[in-house]
């Protein structure tokens, strides 16, 4: 197959959506587009390439030797012709890097080399000894990879999931007074409202938000076994385990992880991964929900003119935002998993399975991604039926049995869960029937009027407070 345009016209670009193999580059272009800016091959190549200049312009400005000494790190157009050979990182960049690969085969060392022939380029010859010095190519894998992670996590997934929260905090607030027939087991139980229930799924998904916005990417630069060999050799004057520890932290914005073996351990990466996975649990949890209170009719969903619900009956409407949502968080979660299992181990000091299961980052967040929109758009389409939830409601007076024999209890009444049980257990029991069995009950004359009083959407406890109480988001939310 011929290798596409480097920039292919409108068309093109269709097409080849059209061909693709993974959904994240055709069916969900759009999504796989902003996760590919972080995720991608050419991101990871990019992040490469930025990782070795870095590291060149650091030993520039931290040690001495006779080459080094020959340039001045305070020399703004040397560092800037030096810093170019990143910030100038293009798809004709990548192509050369990939040129370099075919010959190499070898990733890292291919981009090496592609920085080394920038630097001859520029006339700065005297300095290609000095790129990847002291390097491993994991030290270029692991902090390229934290950055890409810290990158699209921040800038891509967690904004779609706070604008998700949002949503689903508007449907607790505004909803926290309507009564609504609560199902145990699928089955009517206690009522409870509406935003009550939503209150929940607002507490539930702000506090893993809260935990993965917390999120620390680590990052290690020690040599082929984590031991600085090769540089406490060439420069043995220099404290390495601190000079690596500057480099992470105050050049590539990463947490130093000071004890490794050659790869970073990746247990960082395996923490935000369960989390992602928890959040996307929490929000199918909530897809499966809304699911059956749009075929209970709870939801209406607004139609929209020109959309088709099924390819023979008119009338449909389907809830598959939910649906879509639900498959994409399966897939997400799989992989999630999938690198949670792999990442932590690695034969002895290396092998080389985690790099091809790390480049399987992008579509585990991908997917979640897609789901994650896919959720807010469907909330967005749905409107509450009132009516509906009330007409049910108030049809199901059995469901006061708990409260007329937890009064009953209070009385000391030894049998009064089965007096109810007797009168209720799968039986139709009206509003006469419940009111009838209450006035023949032997309590004062005061708790006879408060039972008396109370209907099905009346019995709802502290719903109303806790829904308003626990909707609401804090300002960082």
């Amino acid at each position: 197959m011929e290798e596409r345009d480097i920039k292919p016209n409108k068309d093109q670009e269709v097409l080849f959506h059209y061909h693709a193999l993974c959904p994240l580059d055709g069916r969900y272009a759009s999504v796989g587009k902003r996760m590919g800016e972080y995720f991608s091959e050419y991101a990871l190549v990019k992040n490469r390439v930025n990782v070795e200049v870095e590291w060149l312009l650091f030993l520039l400005d931290n040690v001495n030797s006779d080459i080094l000494d020959k340039f001045d790190e305070r020399d703004e157009k040397l560092i800037s012709a030096i810093e170019s050979i990143a910030t100038n990182f293009d798809d004709n960049a990548m192509l050369e890097v990939k040129a370099i690969e075919k010959v190499t085969n070898h990733d890292v060392k291919a981009v090496e080399l592609y920085v080394a022939n920038k630097l001859k380029e520029k006339g700065l010859g005297d300095l290609v000894s000095y790129v990847h010095i002291g390097l491993t190519s994991e030290d270029v894998n692991n902090t390229s990879y934290a950055r890409m992670l810290t990158g699209g996590l921040n800038d891509v997934w967690v904004p779609a999931a706070e604008k998700l929260l949002n949503e689903v905090s508007k449907i607790a607030k505004d909803n926290a007074d309507v009564p609504m027939l609560a199902h145990t087991h699928g089955q009517p139980a206690t009522p409870t409202t509406l935003g009550k229930e939503f209150a929940v799924y607002v507490q539930r998904l702000k506090k893993i938000l809260g935990d993965i916005k917390t999120f620390e990417a680590n990052g290690k630069v020690n040599g082929a076994t984590g031991n600085y060999a090769a540089l406490s050799v060439a420069f043995p004057n220099y404290d390495w385990e601190k000079l690596a520890e500057k480099f992470v932290e105050e050049n590539l914005w990463l947490k130093f992880n000071p004890v490794t073996t050659q790869i970073e351990n990746h247990d960082y990466m395996c923490k935000l991964f369960d989390e992602i996975r928890e959040f996307n649990n929490v929000l199918l949890d909530m897809d499966l929900d809304m699911w059956m209170y749009i075929s209970k009719g709870y939801f209406k969903q607004i139609p929209v003119k020109t959309e088709v619900g099924s390819s023979t009956m008119p009338h449909k409407v389907n809830p598959i935002n939910f649906e879509n949502s639900e498959s994409n968080i399966e897939i997400s979660n799989a992989l999630l998993t999938a690198l949670s299992n792999k990442l932590p181990r690695s034969r002895w000091q290396r092998d080389l399975s985690d790099s091809s299961t790390q480049r399987n980052i992008g579509m585990a967040m991908g997917y979640s991604l897609q789901a994650i929109e896919q959720a807010k758009v469907g909330l967005s389409k749905c409107a509450v039926d009132k009516n509906k939830i009330s007409s049910e409601l108030e049809n199901s007076w059995a469901v006061l049995a708990e409260a007329v024999q937890t009064v009953l209890r209070v009385y000391g009444i030894p049998d009064a869960y089965n007096q109810l049980k007797e009168v209720t257990r799968g039986k139709e029991i009206g509003k006469e029937d419940m009111q009838n069995f209450i006035a023949s009950l032997p309590i004062s004359n005061e708790d006879k009027a408060n039972l008396l009083s109370m209907t099905p959407s009346s019995y709802t406890g502290y719903s109303e407070r806790i829904a308003k109480e626990y909707s609401e988001l804090g300002e960082d939310d």
